[in-house]
């Protein structure tokens, strides 16, 4: 685990990466590794799909102006903003924007695990198969719970942990692949802007969103 983790951390991605349009941040995080080591074990899932949410986007919960819920969105660039949906499920986001918008971040919608695969099917509490693996962290809730992330992470700093972190995807070396858009999930307003980005063909991307792209 000690050299592995010692190479993520190298190609970890540095706090400028995330100072950019929030779009375009949200595509470029497609085909990252999103990496958390516990302990003795690494948990590591290939970033696939993906929301953007601005301080001028109505859909965002930056919208209406500073909270001590999204006071992260407001905040550096490269932190994690976690929120809790419906009072049950965890959201994982980046913080990330230009320096003309006061407030952004991305959310991570779905993973490829790729490593730690037995320890997020325990999080999961679920029993896992070939046939429906595809479900463990296709939503931005179950790969929360998968990995294990909870308001704890709300703050951390991405660009410095070396406890989570996004990184270059060094383990499968996919370079290239074909991006999809889509307007984003599950929101009333703000439906114009095509914000919800995706690997196109991946399996591990959520049905719903493959559903309506």
């Amino acid at each position: 685990m000690d050299n592995l983790l010692k190479k993520l951390l190298k190609n970890r991605l540095k706090q400028d990466f995330y100072l950019r349009e929030t779009p375009l941040v949200a595509q470029e995080l497609l085909g990252k590794l999103l990496v958390i080591a516990h302990d003795d074990t690494l948990l590591i899932g290939k970033i696939v799909e993906t929301e953007s949410y601005q301080s001028n986007d109505p859909a965002s919960h930056s919208y209406r102006g500073k909270t001590e819920r999204n006071s992260a969105m407001f905040g550096p660039v490269g932190r994690a903003y976690v929120y809790i949906n419906y009072g049950i499920h965890h959201g994982f986001n980046i913080v990330a924007r230009n320096i003309e918008q006061n407030a952004g971040g991305v959310l991570i919608r779905a993973l490829e695990p790729l490593q730690g695969i037995e320890s997020m099917k325990k999080n999961r509490k679920q029993k896992f198969s070939d046939q429906n693996i595809h479900d463990l962290t296709n939503g931005p809730g179950k790969l929360t719970q998968a990995l294990g992330i909870t308001k704890e992470y709300n703050h951390f700093n991405l660009s410095r942990s070396s406890h989570i972190f996004i990184t270059d995807d060094i383990l499968t070396n996919q370079q290239t692949f074909a991006i999809g858009t889509s307007s984003r999930i599950g929101i009333s307003k703000g439906k114009q802007y095509q914000w919800r980005f995706f690997i196109e063909d991946n399996p591990f991307v959520s049905y719903f969103k493959k559903n309506n792209s």
